[in-house]
């Protein structure tokens, strides 16, 4: 093994063992040692990236010194490098971008553990990526639970407590329902690393023993997963804790965390229980239809919000239902449709939530939408970004947003029947209703009464504000206008993720 292959395991060890470090030191000291940590680890995750392309395979690293079944592995490919970049760059960027914020929103005494879940967060998203292990991916997901509760909650204005009570109740039930799916599949198959039970499970298979339990199996997981990523209906926590927690966190929440989730209930269905079981259970049906609902009335709901921050979580839980309706067409191109759509909304929606976040600054922290009339004029950095993804939200050429959308109705059309009809109608309705309340919402941030423009004054973020909202519509942009070779490469690792 060369040393480069080491890479996977230090992105998960740094961030873990670092986080100790972090807890001990006050104020600006945690801050750099997180900012340090996670860029030392996006450093790596941007270096893995053409290394797995030449290497042009997938390959385990077995940690410790027990071979399988009994020892611990972590495996890599093209898919796993794309999707720990992504991560990394957007945890990056979200807690840049929200700085002042955590700075104004956290007790002094409390930003240090905050930046100590930051890292813990790092660390669970590339342990779900990089596992081979179902229980080590059980460990890091209630790991990631845990301070994502803590983030929610950390900060002392509004609703935090009710919010972080509400998704730890919610999420508690989903990891309820996870953990007895991993108890009965270990009962079946006798392994926890994944290639493993999946020889379990094609050996099951080809007998007709246990198809019962094994659907029972998939059904577990997939709920208690859906329930963790805010799968419709399962969505009630997301309006508070994405709306009362501080702008970094809310980002974190919204872009990573659910990924993570979705992730990690992708990586089951390929190399735990092979597309052929999943397909046998007709729970891609299922996926197809509370996805489809989903998206729709996501933005129905995200419509009738007055104020700014819930409109952007209900936009989430449409986004999420985009990837679940993907995931249901059960073909590779609608895997890798939603593979697509779950690195573009984890950007997209961290540049939404950070530029609301500069944008209710400007605006004495108020967040209605009759309070943020002119609010891009007061802050114009965050008034552009918002522009960006907005726009991106909507599906306009060059960015993000219209790519996956185009590559849902190419995903579509391959599969024909009802549930092409299907998609493309979603597809449609959302779109237009994407437009009507990201639409209002641009022109409210623009729209000034005669009397106030004269007393118009820029708000600055700082650098670190401007250098991240810069970075993530940089990235919405590249993601548009380099979609083929990005699905291109999605695509390959699918090929060798099975």
């Amino acid at each position: 093994m060369q040393l480069w292959q080491n890479l996977p395991f230090a992105m998960i060890l740094l961030p873990l063992a670092s986080a100790s470090l972090t807890s001990i030191l006050k104020g600006k000291a945690a801050r750099r040692a997180a900012l340090t940590v996670i860029s030392l680890v996006t450093l790596m995750a941007a270096a893995f990236v053409p290394l797995m392309q030449g290497y042009g395979g997938s390959y385990t690293f077995m940690m410790g010194h027990f071979p399988a079944p009994w020892g611990n592995e972590i495996r890599a490919g093209m898919l796993e490098a794309l999707t720990a970049l992504c991560f990394a760059l957007v945890m990056l960027f979200s807690v840049l971008g929200g700085l002042k914020d955590i700075e104004r929103d956290i007790l002094l005494d409390r930003q240090n553990l905050y930046f100590v879940m930051c890292e813990l967060t790092t660390a669970a998203l590339m342990a779900q990526v990089f596992t081979n292990d179902v229980f080590t991916g059980y460990v890091f997901l209630e790991i990631m639970t845990i301070a994502a509760c803590a983030l929610i909650s950390a900060r002392t204005k509004g609703r935090t407590l009710v919010a972080a009570t509400r998704y730890m109740i919610m999420n508690l039930v989903g990891s309820g329902l996870f953990l007895l799916g991993l108890t009965l599949l270990y009962d079946l198959t006798g392994h926890l690393l994944m290639s493993n039970i999946q020889e379990k499970i094609v050996a099951l298979s080809a007998t007709g023993k246990y198809q019962q339990p094994l659907t029972m199996v998939i059904a577990l997981v997939t709920i208690g997963l859906g329930i963790k990523s805010a799968l419709f209906p399962f969505h009630t926590w997301v309006p508070d804790a994405y709306s009362s927690s501080t702008p970094t966190s809310s980002a974190i929440l919204s872009s990573l965390i659910s990924k993570g989730y979705i992730f990690l209930l992708i990586k089951f269905y390929y190399r735990v229980f092979g597309l052929r079981e999943v397909a046998n259970t007709q729970v891609e049906d299922v996926l197809l239809v509370f996805g489809a609902a989903g998206a729709v009335i996501g933005s129905v709901l995200a419509i009738r919000q007055l104020d700014i921050r819930r409109m952007i979580a209900y936009s989430s839980v449409a986004q999420i239902g985009y990837i679940y309706m993907a995931i249901g067409l059960g073909t590779q191109s609608g895997m890798t449709a939603a593979l697509f759509q779950l690195m573009a909304h984890a950007i997209c929606k961290s540049l939404l939530f950070i530029a609301t976040g500069g944008l209710c600054a400007a605006s004495h922290d108020k967040r209605s939408f009759p309070s943020l009339r002119g609010a891009a004029y007061r802050h114009p950095a965050a008034g552009a970004a918002f522009v960006v993804g907005a726009l991106s939200m909507i599906g306009i050429p060059f960015l993000s947003g219209f790519a996956v959308k185009l590559a849902y109705a190419e995903a579509a059309v391959l599969w024909g029947g009802p549930r092409m009809i299907t998609v493309l109608s979603v597809l449609a309705v959302s779109t237009m209703l994407n437009a009507v309340y990201f639409g209002r919402t641009v022109v409210t941030l623009f729209r000034l009464r005669e009397e106030q423009i004269p007393q118009q004054q820029k708000w600055h973020g700082g650098p670190c504000f401007v250098l991240s909202c810069a970075a993530l519509s940089l990235l919405t942009f590249i993601l548009g206008l380099a979609a083929d070779p990005v699905l291109a490469a999605i695509r390959s690792g699918l090929e060798m993720f099975s």
